[in-house]
């Protein structure tokens, strides 16, 4: 039996390190998902969402009621990986962080099969590089 609970011994300087460098990696995808919220619940009209999503006054006219619900869902998942980021218990941290960017990569993975490809990069790969981070750490 270990003399010290895994939650409880201390850190490496390189644990440290790869521990910092997932978490700002996880705080990086949360805060794409807070902007994609943003441009989703607020700006789907504007000339930036128009800008960033390549869409049509018209087309977004007709649906912006169903930008808004995405923009929700991406709200959920930034929420999460905050949740995760500040929980005091590293264990379940972990755990709850690398729900939520396996969630973000299947989102991600399904809307570049049914939209776009590009969703595949702005969406999916970041989260996936900071769950390899995550698994590193």
């Amino acid at each position: 039996m270990p003399d010290v609970l895994a939650s409880t011994r201390k850190l490496t300087l390189g644990e440290l390190n790869l521990n910092l460098i997932a978490n700002v990696l996880v705080a990086l995808v949360a805060a794409l998902h807070a902007y994609f919220l943003i441009l989703e619940m607020f700006l789907w009209e504007k000339p930036q969402g128009l800008k960033v999503f390549r869409n049509t006054p018209e087309k977004a006219a007709i649906t912006k009621v169903m930008a808004a619900n995405q923009g929700l869902y991406n709200g959920f998942l930034a929420a999460g990986l905050i949740w995760g980021l500040l929980h005091g218990n590293p264990a379940f941290a972990f755990q709850i962080k690398a729900f939520f960017l396996l969630c973000v990569i299947v989102a991600g993975a399904y809307g570049a099969a049914t939209v776009s490809t590009r969703i595949l990069i702005v969406q999916a790969l970041p989260a996936a590089i900071a769950l390899v981070a995550l698994f590193l750490a």
